[in-house]
């Protein structure tokens, strides 16, 4: 019994809790409005992951090095609008810290640094595309409204009536 008691305590002394509970990828979900919209992601490396469209769900690294959390790019992209770009980055997760409270210093210090399992990403990214701003072509001029009783006699010989009720 004392046996089993010592590889329990050992076990946990040596893992991480993170690492147990969350694993060093995570799913995330990219959603945009509209749908259909391509996307490209693209690592804190430079290294395209992912071409495709929206919506998406990506088993992402959380880990890019030891101690050092993955960064992703996304390029989100559809004709009529404006393209997005989003960054997804990470926050230190719960589990990490709980390897304080179990004693896990190796799992700390050394497991889940090492696999990025540390880290937890947003479950989904969602954007809305917005519609281009329409620009003026510059061969039209501005509209200017003025009382006609302020017009001499040789502007009023080239007005013209525009609407009437």
């Amino acid at each position: 019994m004392k046996l089993v008691l010592t590889a329990g305590v050992l076990a946990l002394a040596l893992s991480g809790c993170a690492s147990i509970m969350n694993g060093s990828t995570q799913p995330v979900t990219i959603k945009s409005v509209p749908d259909g919209a391509s996307v490209s992601v693209t690592n804190r490396a430079g290294e395209k992951i992912h071409n495709g469209t929206t919506p998406v769900t990506l088993t992402l690294n959380r880990g890019a090095g030891y101690f050092k959390s993955e960064e992703y790019r996304v390029q989100i992209k559809k004709e009529g609008f404006e393209p997005k770009e989003l960054t997804i980055v990470s926050t230190v997760n719960g589990w990490y810290v709980a390897n304080i409270l179990f004693g896990g210093l190796i799992g700390m210090l050394a497991v889940d640094p090492a696999t990025g399992a540390m880290y937890s990403f947003p479950e989904a990214v969602n954007t809305t595309l917005d519609a281009p701003v329409e620009k003026n072509a510059g061969s039209m001029q501005p509209l200017t409204i003025v009382s006609t009783d302020r017009l001499s006699p040789e502007v009023m010989k080239q007005a013209r009536l525009v609407a009437a009720r």
